[in-house]
């Protein structure tokens, strides 16, 4: 019976194959080491090593009040965009020694190899109420990004009942919630994922539909150190309507999409491009999301970005769509006339 439980057939091999990809594995023993007490969230030591490697102007005590920052941010979806912002590396911090604002560059997105990358199984957090232990945990330079429950494959709705753990997860131990983003939910049928503080079942995606092939391939795939990082810094999306904060995460065809749309726009002799997409399959997120990397990108030198829709029911929409995600400057071109201003 032992083959078949959760650890031996789900959790063992991820943490195999997240090795044999590049993740260093820290066992539950070894966490001892890297925490005061299960209190701690980040893993300090690495933390504050790569931090300074990452910001060599701030000083050793500033690096340590960045690390205090963001075990204090909000218990909630408010202090997880915080410590997105921060992850993005657009959240800026008073640096007394410069004596002005400097943005915190907590990863390293143009040589992922400046980065650290841990795993460890068996990851226990209590805040002195409540107590968890999250099956396995990715650490991105002592950060805990990524986080793993497990179910064995005979567990009828076995992904159900890891999604109410999840739940229960946010609702009694929100501080450690804060701080990772997204989580993954498999027992080996199905590698269900989705953002942290979004738990609609509906809003769980099956990487197995969007990757073809066994458990292995799927889970090496899935956890690719260039892909994680790729996904973290551009492809999780904050939107706030009426004062309300929610957070989406784009899938596949999604991320495939914005990259060829901004490849396409960069390009010097090709003007034209079509990206197909059917109903349902997140056209609005798509679009917003290659917007945003065309605006940000300095190549592009300050463009112009002007989004049609086809019927003047889509046009509020899009227009509130685009101001939730905090698009400023947006303007609707009632006429040729604001056209050619635009």
């Amino acid at each position: 019976m032992a083959a078949f439980t959760e650890k031996d057939t789900v959790q063992n091999p991820i943490v195999e194959y997240a090795k044999q990809i590049g993740w260093e594995h820290i066992s539950a023993q070894e966490m001892g080491d890297k925490r005061q007490d299960n209190k701690d969230i980040i893993l300090r030591n690495i933390f504050l090593s790569q931090a300074k490697k990452l910001n060599p102007s701030f000083s050793e005590d500033e690096i340590s009040r960045i690390l205090k920052d963001l075990e204090s941010l909000s218990p909630n979806i408010e202090g997880n965009f915080a410590v997105w912002e921060h992850l993005k590396g657009v959240r800026a911090f008073y640096v007394n020694t410069q004596k002005r604002d400097l943005n915190v560059k907590l990863i390293d997105t143009d040589n992922i190899e400046n980065n650290t990358f841990h795993i460890s199984d068996e990851f226990s957090f209590t805040n002195g109420i409540n107590k968890i232990r999250q099956d396995i945990v990715f650490f991105i330079n002592g950060i805990p990004i990524i986080f793993v429950e497990a179910k064995a494959p005979h567990i009828f709705d076995g992904i159900d009942i890891a999604l109410t753990q999840v739940t229960r997860y946010h609702k009694e131990t929100p501080e450690l919630l804060a701080i990772e983003q997204f989580y993954l939910l498999t027992n080996i049928t199905r590698l269900m994922y989705g953002a942290t503080w979004n738990l609609s079942s509906k809003k769980l995606y099956n990487w197995k539909e969007e990757i073809q092939g066994n458990f292995e391939t799927l889970v090496k795939s899935f956890f690719d150190k260039q892909r994680i990082i790729r996904l973290l810094t551009g492809y999780i999306l904050f939107t706030r309507k009426d004062d309300i904060l929610e957070k989406a995460i784009l899938r596949s065809h999604q991320i495939r999409a914005v990259e060829k749309i901004v490849e396409r726009a960069m390009d010097k002799e090709k003007k034209r491009a079509l990206i197909w997409h059917t109903q349902g399959s997140g056209k609005t997120y798509t679009m917003i999301v290659s917007a945003k990397k065309i605006i940000e990108n300095p190549d592009f030198n300050n463009p112009t970005v002007i989004m049609l829709v086809d019927r003047t029911e889509l046009e509020s929409q899009l227009f509130n769509n685009l101001k939730a995600c905090g698009f400023e400057n947006v303007k609707v071109a009632s006429s040729k006339k604001d056209l050619e201003i635009c």
